[in-house]
């Protein structure tokens, strides 16, 4: 008998954990912010309720400095959304949440990827790179970072790529996304 005999023959068929959860939809909002002290973790505190896990968070200043915008990217059902937009509106320094999902928007993430590469790497790797756009911001001896930009995708494939080489060090911003046309949100 296996080990994977016993586990699985204590355990009844309907009450066995699912190991490997469904892909859920990844969910963008903009939640427009009092800048004050606290504000990120009363927002935080409303996806963690909820059982929503932030993927990505990005804060920075709206275009008046009193404000800040976060840039959350989320997975879960929509109904489930919905209730974490209603609880972010009821938040006192909340002015707006916007889930950017399904709307023609704009989005960019940003990664610095160090690779180890010596000399004789070398240019494969900026052939590589160069295919992404990305542009080389440090090179050593044994080593080389590279910055892209782009969508989620774009980033990903880049990162694939480099796996080859060898990945040192991996940094991205997380996904920053802007409305199309005149929308402000």
């Amino acid at each position: 008998m296996s080990d994977q005999d016993i586990i699985t023959t204590d355990i009844e068929p309907a009450t066995m954990l699912e190991l490997t959860p469904p892909e859920q939809p990844l969910h963008t909002l903009s939640v427009l912010v009092n800048n004050k002290p606290g504000v990120l973790a009363r927002v935080a505190q409303v996806f963690s309720r909820r059982g929503y896990n932030i993927e990505s968070l990005v804060v920075s200043p709206a275009s008046d400095g009193n404000f800040s915008r976060m840039t959350i990217g989320a997975r879960g059902e929509e109904d489930g959304l919905e209730q974490i937009k209603a609880q972010c509106q009821k938040l006192i320094d909340v002015i707006s949440c916007y889930d950017h999902t399904d709307h023609n928007t704009v989005s960019k993430e940003l990664a610095l990827v160090k690779v180890n590469c010596g000399p004789d790497q070398r240019g494969e790797a900026l052939q590589i790179g160069e295919h992404f756009g990305c542009k080389t911001v440090d090179l050593t001896p044994d080593s080389m970072i590279l910055m892209v930009t782009g969508d989620s995708g774009k980033l990903d494939a880049m990162i694939g790529m480099m796996q080859k080489f060898g990945i040192i060090e991996l940094v991205r911003t997380g996904k920053v996304v802007m409305a199309r046309g005149m929308d402000l949100t």
